[in-house]
């Protein structure tokens, strides 16, 4: 089965989705008003982790105690914004009762089981296809902790990775300094998540996606999806006036999803959770194992452009301006984490912000519409969008070729009753 789809998105889903279908024969028309790649999009400021381990979801049970500290802490890694609490309301409330119990938490640490299993896997396959192999580097992931007690405050994470299959080592202070001698002394203890990859260059790579796509017989169009119309057929309406018409449109536009679909009676909870990053751009990265350290939840990641520190969780509405001091709390954090970065008295810096589109429940949106069937959703996977980029990329695929879902079925429209 094949025909006409529209993507709408050239992020890392849309990307994938594009390729992966124009692979298997569909005619891909993919929509994006920026440059794919381009510093716009979310895919360009990710972390660059590719994790089995990204499985643990924000909420998890006792999170509403920590409310108040979210609200008051503008240093910590998750800040909520107060005036954005109004609109966040109904979100925030789905949120907390995700994670109430051990047990929801155990579904959805499942659930992304089943994405990102073998993430690193089918992206040294996707690099290797689109001539980029040199993109993706498989050395492994640290979670690095002060020390063995901290490491198992966290006991519930961990637990719940060892069940699914993570295969991560302990390391102690001995094993850190062997292979991270940069890593300051406040660090004693590790888990090394021994199959994880990351990105060094994640514009480069979504760019080399979108242009093998093009290769394959996609048709790019640089142009912004206004709405979407779903009778009689599916049609797509471009910045300009511009209308598309296909078989099949699969809205694969990040935290512009929500809008879109919101304009056919499709009201998905989705909020951003604003991320920022700060890459070092000067002096060399003397390390080449990505680390977390569990101080400040950030991604530490050696890249063509230098070490990003990637992070924070920012509640608050889409149109709220940067807030530069998160910014500033992940250099702070660096400092304390990489004594050698206190050597360079003024280091160059590129600061970026972007939107994770996150659902309250963590799960990514996949999937077939119950009452409009020519749309198909594949947006909301917040901070594992470009580990699970390619794994869509299959669902989608699934799901045009009407399939019935496996597993795969948490991640529906339907769940929250479309």
């Amino acid at each position: 089965m094949t025909g006409n789809v529209i993507v709408l998105g050239a992020g890392i889903v849309g990307a994938c989705t594009a390729l992966r279908l124009a692979d298997a024969g569909w005619n891909v028309t993919l929509c994006d008003g920026g440059r794919p790649g381009g510093e716009e999009a979310a895919s360009y400021g990710n972390g660059g982790w590719i994790s089995p381990a990204s499985i643990i979801p924000m909420s998890f049970p006792g999170i509403w105690r920590k409310v108040p500290g979210y609200l008051l802490d503008r240093s910590g890694p998750l800040t909520i914004d107060w005036t954005s609490i109004p609109r966040l309301a109904p979100w925030l409330l789905r949120f907390l009762l995700a994670g109430a119990t051990e047990g929801r938490v155990a579904k959805i640490a499942s659930h992304l089981n089943s994405l990102l299993h073998d993430a690193p896997e089918r992206h040294l396959a996707l690099a290797e296809r689109i001539g980029r192999r040199q993109l993706i580097v498989q050395r492994g992931l640290l979670y690095a902790y002060p020390d063995r007690a901290e490491y198992e405050a966290e006991s519930l994470s961990w637990r719940l990775r060892r069940e699914n299959g993570v295969a991560f080592e302990e390391w102690d202070e001995s094993e850190l300094r062997r292979h991270l001698p940069a890593l300051g002394p406040n660090f004693r203890f590790g888990a090394y998540v021994t199959k994880g990859a990351h990105c060094i260059n994640t514009g480069a790579y979504v760019a080399g996606i979108v242009d093998a796509a093009i290769t394959a017989g996609v048709r790019f169009i640089q142009k912004s999806a206004n709405s979407i119309l779903t009778t009689p057929t599916p049609r797509v309406v471009l910045t300009g006036g511009e209308s598309l018409a296909a078989d099949y449109v699969v809205v694969a536009a990040g935290i512009h999803s929500k809008r879109l679909m919101r304009e056919f009676g499709t009201k998905i909870p989705m909020e951003s959770e604003r991320g920022y990053h700060v890459t070092v751009t000067s002096g060399d990265v003397p390390f080449d194992i990505p680390v977390m350290p569990s101080t400040g939840k950030m991604a530490n990641t050696p890249t063509e452009m230098g070490l990003r520190l990637s992070g924070q969780v920012e509640l608050a509405t889409i149109e709220k301006a940067p807030n530069w001091r998160r910014a500033e709390v992940l250099q702070s954090h660096a400092l304390a984490s990489y004594p050698y970065l206190a050597k360079e008295k003024q280091p160059d810096l590129k600061l970026w912000m972007g939107h994770r589109p996150s659902t309250p429940d963590g799960l990514p949106v996949i999937g077939s519409l119950k009452r409009h069937s020519g749309i198909i959703a594949a947006f909301g996977h917040g901070h594992v969008g470009l580990a699970s980029g390619p794994k869509t990329a299959d669902l989608v695929l699934h799901a045009l070729e009407q399939r019935p879902p496996e597993q795969e079925g948490a991640f529906l429209p339907a769940r929250f009753g479309y």
